[in-house]
């Protein structure tokens, strides 16, 4: 019979060590002997993640449990209190860079989106992480509750986080949407929280393609309007001009208006792009597939541990949603290497499920071989 390490130990080699050991000593240094090291943290709360605890007690109790894998994981002792100091002292930085390299590594093998363009398409969104304002009080979102806030940029591709952020509630959207570093030629489409004229300016002049939602007091006059098909929903074709004294101090551009009447629905809807040339249905259903970037905030809060923080301080809040986007994109990588046809939903489950068991980790995705059901043993004779 043919041994196996166990499931997390094979889900741990998807992880090249040898950048991490050079990650760590660039962000630690030398430190104590008897100090938790970041492999070991890492592994502890990769099993938070993985197996759902959501205690620094859970942890310690399950890797206890399974202390006799500890060579196999090679991870160091592992004590809540010694994971507590861990996480609060050992910068947060550390997982937002190796986050930057698993996606990296994971981008090689991503499948394309579906459009027929070959640029990068990117959703650009946030989502707010609730916590207790006695607990974070310098977190205050309002009156009524503190929380932190996640940014991302997801990459269409895959359907991979590529950048993230993770500050406290009141940092505006628009705010870590100017500091992600998109190349020129990149697609990015945001809701109307991002509307910003003046950014997408700015993202016109970088060469960089946008579509989004026009607001509703929005003031522009028509330059051009263009012939459209009606029975693909679209009811306008225009190019306009903004005319308020503020668009006319900051030089904006004309942009592309569509107005688009969804049939299943039969909501409208008024999408403005930099995009001339593309049909006034491919607009609508680039940002039709915005709703990719909410469907990743439902799966990261239903699958991974970012709802409950095991931790009180600002960076080891960081530390857990940095974590929590780097097992997601092992997933990811795990996923698109093997060709795994199963959802991350179903491969999160099983890996739950078989974390510690001794089996192959991709056939724990292969359907069992069908079995000849032999209808003679049923008879009585």
């Amino acid at each position: 019979m043919t041994h196996h390490n166990t499931v997390f130990s094979q889900i741990l080699k998807l992880i090249p060590r040898h950048e991490f050991s050079v990650l760590a000593n660039k962000h630690d240094g030398q430190r104590r002997s008897d100090a938790m090291n970041r492999w070991t943290q890492f592994i502890a709360m990769a099993t938070a993640q993985l197996t759902g605890r959501s205690s620094l007690r859970d942890i310690e109790s399950t890797l206890v449990s399974q202390r006799h894998l500890k060579y196999h994981l090679g991870s160091g002792s592992i004590k809540r209190t010694t994971l507590s100091r861990a996480n609060q002292a050992l910068s947060s930085n550390f997982f937002e860079e190796l986050f930057t390299k698993l996606y990296t590594r994971c981008q090689r093998r991503t499948p394309k989106h579906s459009f027929r363009f070959k640029n990068k398409l990117f959703s650009l969104d946030a989502s707010l992480l609730d916590v207790s304002m006695k607990v974070f009080p310098h977190a205050e979102y309002n009156r009524m509750k503190a929380a932190y806030k996640l940014h991302i940029g997801l990459d269409h591709n895959g359907l991979i986080p590529a950048f993230a952020a993770v500050t406290v509630g009141k940092v505006g959207d628009q705010t870590q949407a100017k500091l992600m570093n998109f190349k020129k030629g990149s697609v990015l489409v945001f809701d109307k929280g991002y509307s910003d004229y003046c950014w997408h300016n700015l993202l016109t002049s970088k060469g960089i393609l946008w579509v989004t939602r026009i607001r509703g007091n929005a003031k522009y006059r028509v330059l051009e309007r263009r012939i459209v098909n009606k029975s693909h929903g679209v009811t306008s074709d225009q190019i306009i001009e903004y005319t308020s004294d503020r668009s006319s101090k900051n030089n904006l551009r004309p942009v592309r208006r569509v107005g688009f009447r969804d049939v299943e629905t039969g909501k409208h809807y008024v999408f403005i792009t930099n995009h001339f040339d593309w049909s006034a249905k491919t607009i609508a259903s680039i940002y039709k597939q915005r709703w990719q970037i909410e469907l990743f905030f439902k799966w990261i809060k239903q699958n991974l541990r970012i709802k409950a923080f095991i931790g009180n301080t600002d960076n080891a809040v960081m530390t857990q949603v940095w974590i929590a986007l780097c097992v997601y994109l092992i997933l990811a990588y795990l996923k698109f290497q093997a060709g795994i046809n199963q959802s991350l939903q179903q491969m999160s489950r099983l890996i739950h499920l078989n974390l510690f068991t001794r089996r192959d980790l991709i056939a724990l995705f292969k359907p069992p071989p069908d079995r000849v059901f032999n209808s003679l043993q049923m008879r009585l004779l």
